[in-house]
């Protein structure tokens, strides 16, 4: 059965039950018939399958007159979304479903010998179970031996026997490789021959009853293979294999236990099993096939899959890119140019390999990665980011995510993921680039461009399962209809027959599995150094324990020792690849097992980074309610981490958006209403406000900036509904929000308060207190204090204090400031004198105040004192250690360089209002501010040096 999805849910839950009972009028039946199937009501417990007005799926496939070729029927739909033309019909009086439909216009196709079915509900977290087969056609052939479809290995020279039965008198006709080798005259109802076995034979048994109604019945003989046995030459490894210094060769290699012979076809072979490329066996590991193609001819396109000895076919699972035969006539060639074909006459996925290609000539080669601390990433899924989809048009986006002032961003899994349209999280190659969004070399500009603009790459991954796609699952799957695919067989090395914890979802890797290890570890060093990624978010990471079962959630919530060292094991591989790449769990898991990920290794300035979902006590406060409204956990403290581990966020991919909640459910308080749009996005300042604040890694969803509203389980109709979760969502550009100017005052305030973040060591301090709604001194709640202090430090602001209003009525709020004298707004540069640390502050519903320490110097950029001021970096980032600095209307202008640490490399005054500076730079490789101070305002600027 061919289940493809678009998309991935957080939990699939099957019921299993018996096969139901069914029946289908007339019987027997031709394909050209019309055909009524029947269930009865009592065969679907509708409560259970939490199903109202007796909606119920079939979800059916058909296959060709040998029981193979298995194809979808075209109304099915996405599993998690069945089309409404598969919705069975309902009969009150009878209690039964029923579809009447003629099966060569239901399945879109002639020459069907079987359909198989199940019944579903519309989202498939309930089906029935086992699949149901049906023969097509008034003529049935029984074959009895061989089983059809099966493989048979037998030796030259050995005799099988064949036999079969039928229904109704036929004559039969037995062919090998297409020809005749035996037939009979006088019609029958059974038949018997004895084959003698030469070689390879695709056979054929061909019954035909007096009405020239034909069926037919297939199977292979196969003779078994000498396998040689060689040790690997060393420059190759498990997957595609270039070698050092000639193009004319290319090495092959594919674990493959319980195999007892591999083939390589290939467009080199013109995809015909040929012993000349039978793999050889590793002396060492046995269970590795390696071989040496010769004769390659350079930059020229070659495709290829591996064929085992029980008919699997598949594409190489260390594949950097794949073709596939069910995606890729839906891209575009504006999203991948010149797309090669896929080979005509193949099917499921093929790999590609071709010699002599040219590196990409990368731009930045050293790029320093944001202190991980210090994180501000966007989390964002390109194919609802721009109308385009593709990484080009993500590029010409840069401007726009750069003056946000983010520094990193997260993109949902770009591996290879069935169809083209997903969340990614539906995997069935980790280690290649998924062609939905275009060309690696496209890819690679975008890292290119990132690093250019100090903005780090973190690629969501999800090594927690694989899809029934996956040549990791083909290899070794119960595939009772031939059709490629099926369930985990119990000789699989790299999966769980039977899932291992309550969140499973496909198929569930086995992490203890030396297989799967070395998979996970080739796949990181992939990413990490072919496109040069910056990190990773591990998805689910619950999963990787071997400890729980699918129905015990209570077990895999708890903390696991096997998962705990299974991780820390993938830490080091990781890590050892890239000493400094990122690493983040998403786990939502227990303190003390978050604890052995978040503290280790830290003393080497390592440690693993979790996610701190903090959607719902941000949302209370956004929405006006009290109740549950305390984010404290936001400090690394809280949860028992030595060092600032917890990237907080109050969005997700996986969360419903702040602002549809604002909209649809916060509070009113006479004629203030949180439902109020412009009153909504006021109040996502002050989200901002209180939370990029405090210090530590943070994490935002796309156009969270723009207060985007759309929930994350609207349809495409405009409905709101689970099984739309992971549908397409309208685009935020597409709809003018980046030109709405209540909508980009959200974004303006945001970047503002990520500058001042970035802009000022103290955010980087381990001393903060988050206080929100501390009832004991605001008994009304929904008061936010913030405060940040580094009493290390010497000069500049050592001192933060934000305070938050997220009541719908004016508060006059407590500052509590830790000192009194002078106080600087570091949003708009207005100084207080502060003579008293308790004299309450007025806010009003939905106010925010960020204040620093006065130093006797503006605290940050000024703005709005002179728009005509501007600084410029030429050429950033600098090479040859000439920066090229180009300032307009500085007067009296002086510029001052410090590292991100805040301490002064050095300062000198500008002899023109207007002008270019060339500055010698000796610096160390880095990031450093450049400060221009004048007359006319005040302008800062990030500049990388290489």
């Amino acid at each position: 059965m061919k289940k493809f999805y678009s998309g991935i849910l957080l939990l699939i839950t099957i019921f299993v039950f018996g096969q139901i009972n069914y029946t289908i009028t007339p019987n027997p039946f031709n394909e050209t018939d019309q055909i009524t199937l029947t269930v009865p009501g009592d065969q679907i417990d509708e409560s259970a399958w939490g199903v109202s007005n007796h909606t119920i799926y079939i979800w059916s496939w058909s296959l060709d007159t040998n029981y193979g070729n298995s194809q979808n029927c075209p109304t099915n739909g996405s599993w998690d979304n069945s089309d409404d033309l598969n919705k069975l019909n309902y009969d009150t009086t009878t209690d039964t479903y029923s579809l009447t439909f003629t099966p060569t216009a239901f399945f879109g196709r002639t020459g069907i010998g079987r359909f198989g079915f199940l019944l579903k509900n519309k989202t498939g977290s309930h089906q029935t179970t086992p699949d149901i087969f049906v023969n097509v056609g008034v003529l049935n052939l029984t074959l009895t031996n061989p089983l059809p479809n099966s493989l048979t290995s037998v030796p030259s020279g050995s005799s099988v026997s064949v036999t079969a039965t039928t229904n109704v008198n036929a004559t039969f006709q037995l062919k090998a490789n297409g020809v005749v080798v035996n037939s009979t005259s006088a019609p029958g109802t059974s038949y018997s021959y004895n084959y003698t076995v030469s070689a390879d034979a695709n056979m054929e048994l061909i019954a035909t009853d007096t009405n020239s109604n034909s069926k037919n019945a297939a199977f292979i003989l196969q003779l078994p293979r000498n396998v040689v046995s060689e040790a690997i030459p060393a420059w190759i490894k498990q997957g595609i294999n270039y070698h050092p210094t000639d193009h004319t060769k290319v090495g092959l290699a594919l674990y493959a236990p319980h195999k007892n012979f591999v083939h390589v076809i290939g467009s080199f072979n013109n995809w015909v099993v040929n012993d000349t490329y039978l793999m050889k066996r590793d002396t060492t590991n046995p269970d590795l096939y390696w071989i040496e193609l010769n004769g390659i001819t350079p930059s020229q396109l070659y495709t290829f899959q591996y064929r085992t000895n029980d008919l699997k076919k598949v594409a190489d699972p260390f594949s950097p890119q794949i073709l596939s035969s069910y995606d890729d006539q839906w891209i575009s060639a504006s999203t991948y140019p010149n797309l090669p074909p896929f080979p005509a006459g193949q099917d499921f996925e093929v790999s590609l390999f071709k010699t002599g290609q040219a590196g990409y000539n990368w731009q930045v080669t050293n790029f320093q990665r944001p202190n991980k601390e210090n994180l501000v990433v966007y989390e964002l899924l390109l194919r609802d980011f721009t109308q385009e989809k593709n990484w080009q048009s993500l590029i010409n986006k840069i401007t726009y995510l750069k003056n946000l002032n983010i520094n990193a961003i997260e993109l949902l899994p770009i591996m290879e993921f069935e169809g083209n349209l997903s969340w990614g999280y539906n995997t069935s190659f980790h280690y290649a680039l998924d062609k939905a969004y275009g060309t690696p070399e496209k890819f690679k500009e975008f890292i290119d461009l990132c690093h250019q603009n100090g903005i780090a790459v973190i690629l969501d991954i999800a090594f927690n399962h694989a899809t029934g796609r996956s040549p990791l699952v083909r290899l070794w799957n119960i595939d009772p209809d031939g059709d490629g695919y099926g369930n985990v067989a119990a000789n699989n090395p790299y999966f769980n027959q039977v899932p291992k914890h309550s969140y499973n979802v496909f198929n569930d890797f086995n992490h203890s599995s030396a297989a799967t290890q070395y998979y996970v570890e080739r796949t990181l060093k992939q990413w990490l150094t072919e496109y040069k990624i910056d990190g990773f978010r591990w998805d689910l990471t619950k999963g990787f324990t071997q400890n729980c079962s699918e129905n015990d959630e209570n077990c895999t919530n708890a903390y696991q020792q096997d998962r705990v060292d299974i991780l820390k094991s993938y830490a080091d591989k990781q890590w050892a690849i890239d000493p400094n790449s990122y690493m983040i769990f998403e786990h939502l898991g227990t303190d003390a097992e978050e604890q052995q990920w978040a503290n280790y290794r830290v003393a080497e300035g390592k440690g693993v980074m979790l996610w701190n979902k903090q959607t719902e006590p941000y949302n209370q406060n956004t929405m006006g309610y009290k109740d549950n409204s305390n984010f404290d956990r936001m400090d690394h403290e809280l949860h028992g981490f030595n060092t600032m581990n917890v990237v907080g966020y109050g969005e997700s991919h996986d969360e419903e958006r702040l602002m549809f909640k604002n909209l649809e459910y916060g509070a009113i308080n006479g004629a203030y209403s949180v439902k109020n749009l412009n009153t909504a996005l006021e109040r996502m300042k002050t989200f901002g406000a209180t939370f990029f604040t405090i210090p530590g890694p943070k994490m935002i969803w796309q156009f969270g900036e723009l207060g985007y509203e759309f929930s994350i389980n609207r349809c495409a109709d405009g409905s709101i509904n689970n099984g739309c979760r992971t549908d397409e969502k309208p685009i935020a550009f597409t709809l003018g929000y980046d030109n709405n100017t209540n909508r980009t005052a959200v974004y303006d305030t945001w970047a503002k308060i990520i500058n001042i973040r970035n802009t000022y060591p103290v955010f980087t301090s381990k001393t903060y207190t988050v206080e929100s709604n501390n009832l004991s001194n605001d008994p009304d709640g929904l008061i936010t204090r913030i405060y940040v202090y580094d009493n290390l430090l010497t000069n500049g602001v050592k001192n933060i204090v934000v305070l938050a209003n997220y009541n719908t009525s004016a508060k006059n709020v407590v500052p509590y400031f830790p000192y009194t004298g002078q106080w600087q707004n570091l949003m708009d540069n207005s100084i207080s004198n502060i003579t008293s640390t308790t004299a309450p502050i007025t806010l009003q519903p939905g106010e925010f105040r960020i204040f620093g320490n006065y130093t006797g110097n503006l605290s940050t950029i000024d703005e709005n004192a002179d728009q005509r001021l501007s600084l410029q970096i030429i050429d950033n980032p600098v090479k040859d250690k000439i920066a090229r600095l180009k300032y307009y209307k500085a007067k009296n202008g002086e510029i001052s360089i410090y590292d991100m640490t805040g301490k002064k490399m050095e300062s000198f005054k500008l002899k023109n209002e207007n002008g270019t500076y060339e500055l010698k730079t000796s610096y160390p490789s880095g990031n450093y501010l450049v400060h221009l101070k004048s007359d006319t305002g005040v302008a800062i600027q990030k500049m990388i040096v290489k």
